[in-house]
């Protein structure tokens, strides 16, 4: 199953055939993107679920209906057990950022991570779940951001230093037992990291 967000509601592309409540089910191979993103505009629709008889080629399928975006980023843990945790625009965010032209992923979640916090002395310890989400770009193009996550600890206790210019006005690490008020003001595909 793949789990696409859509201003935080899930397009599930699956192979069950069982539709899931306040969900609008759609057969993959009778579908209509265009439908699919009016159906998730609806107040009192929860999400999509597109059926699928063949997930490995629909997930194909449904990739080619997008100009693809790769980013990495990182959820990064530091000594004393705390999560890291940006503020962009209204929302709390783990930081991430675009992949670079010759670039590997882990070299770009550690670049991104650093650039946006401040933070140093990281370390990759294993790779995390992939999260796609969809947006439109300046241009109006519909975009599928794809974003390859890595869980990284860090012994940094410096002061951390949001990236301003990149509209991140707050870095802060959070201990375990503050993470509910955070999770309930961050996107949906985060929430999955947690």
């Amino acid at each position: 199953m793949y789990k696409v967000f859509v201003n935080d509601k899930p397009i599930f592309v699956t192979d069950s055939p069982q539709n899931k409540k306040n969900f609008v089910f759609f057969d993959f191979s009778e579908y209509n993107l265009k439908q699919v993103l009016l159906s998730v505009e609806n107040p009192e629709v929860k999400g999509v679920q597109l059926y699928s008889k063949n997930i490995k080629e629909d997930w194909k399928a449904f990739q080619k209906e997008f100009v693809i975006v790769e980013a990495a980023g990182g959820k990064v843990v530091n000594a004393q057990n705390q999560t890291l945790f940006i503020y962009r625009y209204g929302k709390w965010d783990l930081p991430k950022g675009h992949i670079e032209i010759g670039e590997d992923k882990k070299s770009a979640a550690i670049r991104e991570v650093e650039e946006e916090c401040g933070v140093a002395h990281l370390n990759i310890e294993k790779k995390l779940e992939t999260t796609f989400h969809i947006f439109q770009n300046k241009k109006g193009v519909l975009c599928l951001k794809v974003v390859y996550w890595f869980l990284m600890r860090t012994s940094f206790s410096g002061t951390l230093k949001p990236q301003l210019e990149e509209g991140i006005t707050r870095v802060q690490f959070f201990d375990h037992n503050e993470l509910s008020p955070i999770l309930q003001k961050t996107y949906g595909n985060i929430k999955l990291l947690f």
